[in-house]
């Protein structure tokens, strides 16, 4: 068994329209699939990525119109990160300049350049420069150049009162890789080749404990390869002791298992197939609204309930 990086980060948000405006006109990345949340139907269920939402390049959001914005703190998900090409920083300086949006850096991170600014809720985006993405082209009908654009999910940042039990769980039970550290952060990794994803925890003993809401990140969901794997896996947390987690449970375009780590962070063990397309053709992803056969039948009180959602045409691309 091994993890092969991460298959996608689910974040609240408040606005769902901002929500799309910000990660389609503003990141570049595709609106690759909208749906509800399957556990709360009268949210949506908005995921971004690549052209085909391969694992590795999805990022999610339900977004609740009414959230308040979430508190920052111990025990949550405090920064995602993406991949950009190697010298693509300059531009994305000068894009998030002129649309009025506050960043910190670049400065340097385990020999990597980062750029760190909030998305509209709160959540903290970061875009390193990575060496290895050559392999993932990223979104080529987006508004960005290839040679600019976001490519894949980098990886995470943990903020923890303590390090060391989620440190040990992550090396134990989950056997990712112990990496350099630098100050209060340090680096776990897993995967193969340019899929591999990191996993930063940062020690703040005095921090006040993290409140979700709009904002915050709400689980981080880890890859397999299928389902038999994906049985593997929930058996050897069960045995182990070091986790508890759920029976599986179908998400229409994967299977998930859920338990938390030993610092309160939800994970998720997903599997790769069977991908977005299954029930709408590539081209089209991302256009109109879609529902597991289980919520087919309630479709028009679904949609009564769901704010309108304009998905925007591919903007001019922009290579400057």
């Amino acid at each position: 068994m091994s993890i092969l990086g991460i298959h996608h980060i689910t974040s609240l948000a408040s606005d769902p329209q901002q929500n799309v405006d910000f990660y389609t006109g503003v990141l570049g990345v595709r609106l690759v699939k909208q749906t509800v949340n399957f556990d709360a139907p009268d949210v949506y269920h908005l995921y971004y990525g690549d052209e085909i939402g391969r694992p590795g390049t999805i990022l999610t959001f339900f977004p609740f119109p009414d959230a308040v914005q979430g508190k920052r703190g111990a025990g949550e998900t405090s920064a995602v990160a993406w991949s950009v090409p190697v010298g693509s920083l300059g531009f994305w300086i000068e894009r998030l300049s002129g649309r009025g949006i506050s960043f910190r850096g670049p400065e340097s991170r385990f020999g990597q350049q980062v750029l760190s600014f909030g998305d509209p809720d709160g959540t903290i985006v970061e875009l390193i420069e990575d060496e290895a993405v050559d392999g993932w082209p990223g979104w080529t009908g987006g508004p960005i150049e290839p040679s600019h654009a976001v490519r894949k999910l980098h990886g995470i940042t943990l903020t923890h009162r303590s390090a060391a039990p989620t440190s040990v769980f992550m090396t134990g039970a989950l056997g990712f890789e112990a990496g350099d550290t630098e100050g209060p952060r340090r680096r776990y990794s897993a995967g193969m080749e340019s899929g591999r994803a990191s996993i930063d925890i940062v020690e703040v003993p005095g921090a006040p404990q993290a409140r979700q809401s709009a904002g915050s990140v709400h689980h981080i969901a880890w890859r397999v390869k299928d389902d038999a794997e994906q049985l593997e896996w929930q058996d050897a947390l069960r045995k182990s002791g070091a986790a508890s987690p759920t029976q599986v449970m179908d998400r229409q375009y994967f299977h998930s298992i859920y338990f938390r780590e030993p610092g309160g962070v939800l994970f998720e063990i997903a599997t790769d197939p069977p991908g977005f397309s299954i029930d709408e053709p590539v081209d089209a992803l991302g256009t109109h609204l879609k529902l597991p056969p289980w919520l087919e039948p309630q479709r028009s009180v679904i949609e009564r309930h769901l704010p309108p959602l304009l998905v925007p045409a591919p903007a001019r691309r922009e290579s400057v």
